[in-house]
């Protein structure tokens, strides 16, 4: 057993002059070796020691992914104190007010974009002395300090104190709590969910069962890095091999610093990259829109080379098995002239992602995998540290959510926690050396996941012969027929999304109804784009009952006959749609912050249409407020 400091001074010892940070904050990216990552980080935690911190301390983190960022979370964690990593797209005072103060934190270390918010909820927090600003303007009477103050106030510890600061990183110990991670809802009382040293050393370990990370690997750290999944596979995965890890380049806003991603992509030409499927979406319809503008020729082409690839690649599994593999030299040709310049755009040297934070549509696996540049599922939660399953270039199967760490246990439940046999659907239960201590300062949501050593996942899947796991979705967003049979959407929601341009979000309903129905938010540009390719104007109101029919006949795909007729159980696919001028999104509380519907807020914000969808003139698509609904979206602004 280690504890994190540990683990990062074995890895400084093996790996003192690799690179392990890149940072761009002018013209070009620079390095930072892992000695010299150590020396700021003994200087940070010394400089918190000088500041009066105390083992068990916490301290909040709010700032985008930067060298200061790990550099903090570090320093916090030499000192024993614990880190309360927050999300940078906590929009409300009362959001940051409820993490910093529910957690007790005594010190806040913030970015300049980040500050005003910890500023705005200060006088509501009597136990935060300090807040330690990245950079920016400082108002010390305010108890403000400057990170570059904090180093200095190190430097001179370690000149006097070095037996102290030694003892006291000798005193942490691999089960004391290293962060306190919140969970990302939009109630009022999201829960702190503890992880300690020794859950993230062990579950990297456990993630270097499924595949191996040279010390040559980059990764470009693109999801936030208070999300656990970039936090364990980004941040100390890449640290424990002597890989490095790059982070955006911070724009003035939020906007600007996604327009980077591009960039920082072809500049940092990583190996590795970590994704979610919201991420996954832009890419591939980047990819088609690029492939599209270059005429109608290379678009059908490159259309023909998906479908070939397709059935080449099967799922992963049996590529190239029985008369498949005859298709062989047919899919080199298209890799060499079509999809090899798709992966130039990646960098070229991308040998795949890694998908998790929620389900990834098989067909969107597909496709990243017929162009050369693969997008893994895997599976995990916060509470186990997240890693549990993954697949992996030397062992995949499309579709299901991969292969189980070493060193875990897993098993699938019943409603009163009874072990089903292999194939069954039930809920995912784990228990290892990854799971969490518990919720902070909760003790009985504490004892209703954890129960003798096991966590209660609350996610439903199943295991099939081969060992691999099939994660099918939330409980909580289960839907449930009115012969009480119950169904996930999330599988269909992300098929419909990922499958067409012309559809950005979508959520399924059915409470113990005849049927389920949808809330749809369409794609703007492209339905234009279509409208005007069949002669008429957005503005018009032909125009937008020819995109209600296009929306429309895009969902029939998955109907008997449709192209996607086999994909979902037809009685669970949604019988009546309500088109939404509005998209859901973090400022309308309608998606957290690891971009998650939060599906209680939509169906209590769309209720009405909701009910209206059970009518029989709201099974017509071209029903009244879809028609209004239509003219506010491509109607002139």
């Amino acid at each position: 057993m280690q504890t994190i400091p540990e683990f990062f001074e074995q890895s400084v010892r093996n790996f003192s002059n690799n690179v392990y940070m890149w940072e761009k904050t002018g013209s070009a990216y620079e390095g930072t070796t892992y000695e010299q990552t150590r020396e700021q980080v003994h200087r940070f935690a010394a400089g918190l020691l000088a500041l009066g911190m105390q083992k068990g301390d916490r301290v909040a983190l709010l700032s985008e992914g930067r060298n200061a960022w790990i550099i903090s979370e570090l320093g916090i964690l030499y000192t024993g104190a614990i880190n309360v990593p927050m999300s940078v797209k906590l929009a409300e005072p009362e959001e940051i007010r409820y993490r910093v103060g529910h957690s007790g934190s005594r010190f806040a270390i913030a970015s300049e974009r980040q500050a005003a918010k910890v500023r705005a909820a200060r006088k509501d927090l009597p136990l935060l002395e300090k807040l330690i600003l990245l950079e920016g303007e400082v108002n010390e009477e305010e108890g403000e300090i400057a990170f570059s103050k904090v180093l200095e106030m190190g430097a001179t510890f370690l000149e006097t104190k070095r037996d102290q600061f030694d003892l006291v990183r000798e005193s942490v110990k691999p089960n004391d709590p290293a962060n306190i991670c919140y969970t990302s809802g939009t109630t009022a009382d999201p829960k702190g969910i503890i992880l300690s040293h020794w859950n993230y050393v062990a579950n990297v370990l456990q993630s270097y069962t499924l595949t191996d990370i040279p010390d040559y690997y980059t990764t470009l750290a693109i999801l936030p890095w208070d999300h656990a999944f970039a936090h364990t596979a980004c941040i100390y995965c890449m640290m424990g091999k002597g890989a490095s890890l790059a982070s955006i380049q911070s724009g003035k806003t939020g906007m600007e610093t996604l327009k980077n991603i591009p960039l920082n992509i072809r500049e940092n030409r990583p190996h590795l990259l970590m994704s979610v499927p919201s991420l996954a979406i832009n890419f591939r319809k980047n990819i088609e829109k690029n492939i599209r503008d270059k005429g109608p020729v290379i678009h059908s082409l490159f259309q023909h080379a998906l479908r070939v690839s397709y059935k080449y690649n099967g799922i992963g599994w049996d590529k190239g098995k029985g008369m498949t593999k005859i298709l062989k030299p047919l899919v080199e040709l298209y890799d060499k002239i079509l999809f090899s310049k798709i992966r130039e755009a990646f960098g070229g040297r991308l040998e795949y992602f890694i998908g998790g934070g929620a389900l990834l549509d098989i067909e969107l696996q597909r496709f990243f995998y017929a162009v050369g540049m693969p997008m893994f599922q895997g599976y995990g939660l916060t509470e186990a540290s997240p890693v549990i399953s993954s697949n992996t270039l030397t062992k995949h199967k499309l579709g299901s959510s991969g292969f189980l760490v070493k060193n875990l246990e897993l098993k699938i439940c019943d409603d009163n926690g009874n072990e089903l046999p292999v194939g069954e659907s039930g809920e995912i239960v784990v228990k290892g050396d990854n799971v969490m201590l518990g919720y902070w300062r909760n003790e009985e949501a504490s004892a209703q996941s954890l129960r003798d050593g096991w966590l209660f996942t609350g996610d439903l899947g199943h295991m099939d012969q081969d060992g691999f796991l099939y994660v099918l979705g939330r409980f909580k967003s289960l839907l449930i027929a009115d012969d009480g049979e119950k169904y996930s959407p999330e599988g269909i929601e992300e098929a419909f999304i990922a499958q067409t341009e012309y559809i950005d979000q979508c959520m399924l309903y059915n409470n113990q109804s005849p049927y389920t129905v949808c809330l749809l938010v369409p794609n703007r540009e492209a339905l234009k784009r279509y409208i005007h390719h069949k002669h008429h104007t957005p503005e018009s109101p032909e125009g937008q009952q020819l995109a209600l029919h296009k929306l429309d006949k895009e969902l029939q795909a998955y109907r008997k006959h449709g192209h996607y007729h086999n994909m979902f159980p037809q009685r669970w696919l949604p019988v009546a749609t309500s088109i939404l001028s509005e998209g859901f999104t973090e400022e309308n509380h309608m998606m957290n912050s690891t971009m998650k519907m939060v599906r209680g807020k939509i169906v209590e914000r769309y209720q009405n249409q909701i009910d209206f969808l059970f009518t029989p003139e709201g099974k017509e698509i071209n029903n009244k407020g879809n028609l209004e609904a239509m003219k506010l979206l491509l109607g002139s602004r």
